[in-house]
């Protein structure tokens, strides 16, 4: 004859909340906060909708962002941001954000091309290695001065990318420092593709 099946509560006479079932709820809920607080307040993962940024990033890679890092330092050249498009560009409030290169930051002084048809900063010219195959630095010529508090970016796939080339009627194209949401700074998904995202040692020459 089967004894019937008790539960190990009532064997051992604990009451709920000192069980295993409520310490596992509690575990749940804590995870739950934690993550909630992580991506509000520290990292967030964002997904690439287009080929602006090939073949550095690819259609639907998946990448940690850095929400914290510009509350300590200001941005710096080369570094990819996610950022939320000023309202001069055409998109809504949060209705997308963007992800480019800075190229530029306060008080850089940014030229395409020099009789080389490279980009130069601050009078450096620009070795861009990372470039999408068979992408020129950029078919549109400009020459700007980057106001303090703002940024210029560029996709890494320039006759694919609507970045600041495409607004300079309006701050020089520029993005306020304030717009951007973080760096990101390591692509996670797909796995093939893990990798982090490094600024390109042609910015360490510029002045």
């Amino acid at each position: 004859m089967y004894a019937p099946a008790v539960s190990e509560d009532k064997i051992t006479g604990r009451p709920f909340y000192r069980s295993k079932g409520f310490e596992l709820l509690v575990l749940i809920v804590v995870g739950v906060v934690v993550a909630a607080g992580v991506r509000a307040y520290l990292l967030q993962t964002f997904y690439i909708p287009s080929g602006s940024m090939e073949n550095t990033l690819l259609l639907n890679d998946k990448v940690l962002v850095n929400k914290v890092l510009y509350r300590f330092r200001d941005p710096h050249r080369g570094e990819v941001v996610v950022f939320e498009p000023p309202a001069s560009w055409g998109a809504g409030p949060g209705e997308q954000e963007y992800i480019k290169r800075i190229i530029g930051v306060g008080g850089d002084h940014v030229i395409c091309c020099d009789p080389q048809n490279r980009l130069t900063v601050n009078g450096q010219a620009l070795d861009e290695n990372y470039l999408f195959p068979g992408d020129t630095p950029s078919d549109d010529k400009f020459d700007v001065t980057v106001p303090d508090g703002r940024i210029f970016v560029m996709g890494d796939h320039r006759s694919d990318s609507a970045d600041s080339r495409a607004h300079l009627d309006s701050d020089q194209g520029t993005v306020p420092v304030g717009r951007i949401a973080g760096r990101a700074f390591a692509i996670y998904w797909p796995v093939s593709r893990w990798s982090a995202l490094s600024v390109p040692s042609t910015f360490d020459k510029v002045p």
